[in-house]
């Protein structure tokens, strides 16, 4: 019973902390705890959904979509050599929406953070090929980064959210190795290239 309950935590770690929630936390961040919350509701709630709508919504239901029409289950879908047709759909919701946030003239470092996540699903999909990196690890490293250069263009302290980042990609890190979905060197290397792409793609 108890080892159920750790696999459920575990899946429940995982569904929670999805890679696709990178871009709207980055933004809902910026608009809660920067300058940028004296934009009018309107305009932010427009970005909002905007965003939701390219990076959740529709990647989800076209990889849904996608699973069912294949006759596979969510774990035979994240087999390494099945999970290129997922990365390029994200990578094109993904692409769509830094796009259509370009033509509305949304600032630069408002569309920044989809050019992070793009970084990290290009990145992720490129290594996919020979080995199975972490997407999970990588978004939430990517959001680390992130939170770092934002608090030097914004000149804020970031320890305290720095720290809580971290336990979190910990808990969802154990969360994927649990569900035997990656390995301990998977996580890490994942994490990191998160961090480092989404610091740079900030910056």
């Amino acid at each position: 019973m108890k080892e159920k309950n750790i696999i459920l935590a575990a899946r429940v770690m995982s569904m929670v902390f999805t890679p696709f929630y990178l871009p709207i936390a980055g933004l809902l961040a910026l608009f809660i705890f920067s300058y940028m919350s004296l934009l009018p509701t309107t305009y932010k709630l427009t970005v909002l959904t905007m965003v939701y709508l390219f990076t959740i919504l529709l990647p989800t239901m076209f990889i849904h979509v996608y699973r069912r029409y294949q006759g596979w289950t969510s774990s035979e879908m994240a087999q390494k050599e099945r999970r290129m047709v997922p990365y390029v759909i994200t990578i094109l919701c993904y692409f769509t929406c830094y796009y259509l946030m370009s033509l509305l003239r949304i600032p630069q470092f408002m569309s920044n953070i989809l050019v992070a996540a793009l970084l990290i699903q290009i990145a992720c999909a490129i290594i996919n090929v020979w080995w199975k990196i972490s997407t999970h690890s990588a978004a939430i490293g990517g959001f680390e980064g992130a939170l770092v250069a934002f608090s030097i263009l914004f000149a804020f302290n970031p320890m305290g959210w720095f720290c809580t980042i971290l336990i979190i990609a910990g808990m969802v890190g154990t969360s994927r190795m649990i569900l035997r979905q990656h390995s301990l060197s998977q996580i890490i290397a994942g994490f990191l290239m998160g961090v480092v792409l989404g610091f740079w793609a900030i910056i």
